[in-house]
């Protein structure tokens, strides 16, 4: 059962009556407990906070880091992940202060942003904005194998996010935001018919009247790269990262060839909703729990499974979706039709110009996003098409019990 549609839990994290946030006309508080570090329902095998020890502000991991923590294959991990919106330079750097001139109160402002804004180190003109948390080293995973990240659940640590909207990045460059100015738009949550939706007015300083389903899911979830030099945040590529596919919410799954050993997994930039292109610079940014499953699939087995995997793969129910990433959209979508004729080639034999034409007749492809130096491109292949078509599930390493009670 979904976070967004179960049945309204009992606050807690702080929250008492009259202490929460208040959804558009409508005096109850929102159904959203306060999910402060330790509080609260932890699923996971292991709980991993973000602290000052844990999360890279801005970067991203590569092989000369150390791991945070170490866990076999196959097992969750349950992530407090911190949005960066409300702790950043241009805000302030003081998350406390700057929601409450929103009006959120302090009980509500997470103890880990404020942690992280005071005391994590970040280049503001140099790395990213997003805080990510990790890295995980996954036991068995060797360069050539694929890493699946299953997303089991992700719950909403707070009742509201921020939008934002900064010049030189969004689709609209030098044209919006009007003025010299950044913008970021204040976004409660409320509930609708037993679902959380996010509120916004339609003029500056109105009544939030306007409603838009949550959709939770992490913009980014990676792997380290190869080297000392630990990438920026913002672009995304084959060691995943920064793709902001909002398909990856709870009940999917991703597979990322893995670059070093143990993986060096590590999850962060949290959303509550995003539409494809992300158009103003951010979506609905702001923190979740998240519980994730990491599996070691060898790389006979992946191969087996998809073919040559060489970038970020998407499992949904439905659909397997091969992704393509370039600074130019038009690349980027020609590098997802190549990445889709392989996986068509790999999983079920297709000929390469049956593919192209089977991809034109059904498949959708959809822009990720638009605003994060390289554009990305992701198509949905429906497998239901292929269930006439034999084909091979990909078999994840088993850890064995070593003689220390261990595993390996």
């Amino acid at each position: 059962m979904s976070a967004l549609t179960a049945p309204v839990p009992e606050p807690v994290g702080g929250v008492a009556p009259g202490d929460a946030t208040e959804a558009p006309g409508d005096r109850r508080p929102t159904p959203v407990p306060i999910l402060q570090p330790g509080v609260g329902p932890i699923p996971g095998d292991h709980y991993l906070r973000a602290t000052a020890d844990t999360v890279l502000w801005g970067r991203l991991p590569c092989s000369s880091d150390d791991a945070v923590l170490e866990i076999a294959s196959g097992e969750s991990v349950t992530f407090d992940t911190v949005s960066h919106e409300g702790i950043l330079d241009d805000q302030g750097k003081d998350p406390a202060s700057f929601f409450a001139r929103h009006g959120v109160p302090r009980s509500q402002v997470l103890d880990d942003a404020i942690e992280i804004a005071a005391s994590v180190a970040r280049d503001p003109f140099a790395d990213g904005p997003h805080v990510v948390v990790g890295p995980v080293h996954v036991a068995g995973a060797h360069p050539g194998d694929l890493l699946k990240i299953t997303v089991e659940t992700l719950v909403p640590r707070v009742p509201y996010g921020v939008i934002s909207n900064r010049h030189g990045k969004g689709a609209l460059v030098g044209e919006l935001p009007r003025g010299e100015h950044n913008v970021s738009v204040f976004t409660a949550v409320a509930e609708r018919d037993g679902i959380l939706h996010g509120t916004l007015p339609i003029v500056e300083g109105g009544e939030p009247v306007v409603t838009f389903p949550l959709a939770p899911f992490l913009g980014t979830m990676g792997v380290a790269v190869d080297g000392a030099e630990r990438p920026h945040s913002v672009p995304p590529g084959t060691h995943g990262g920064n793709i902001d596919i909002n398909l990856l919410v709870e009940g999917t799954t991703l597979f990322l060839p893995v670059q070093v050993e143990g993986a060096l997994a590590y999850v962060g930039d949290p959303h509550f909703a995003q539409g494809d292109g992300e158009v103003a610079l951010t979506a609905l940014e702001a923190s979740l729990r998240a519980t994730l499953r990491f599996e070691v699939i060898p790389a006979d087995a992946a191969r087996a499974a998809f073919g040559e995997v060489t970038g970020p793969l998407v499992r949904t129910p439905d659909y397997l979706v091969p992704t393509g990433m370039d600074p130019d959209l038009d690349a980027a979508m020609r590098a997802c039709v190549r990445s889709s004729l392989a996986l068509l080639h790999g999983r079920w034999g297709v000929d390469e110009h049956l593919g192209y034409a089977y991809l034109s007749a059904a498949t959708d492809f959809d822009i990720s996003q638009v605003v994060d130096i390289v554009s990305g491109v992701h198509a949905r292949i429906r497998e239901a098409d292929f269930e006439a078509v034999a084909s091979v599930e990909p078999v994840a390493l088993t850890s064995a019990p070593t003689p220390d009670g261990g595993t390996e």
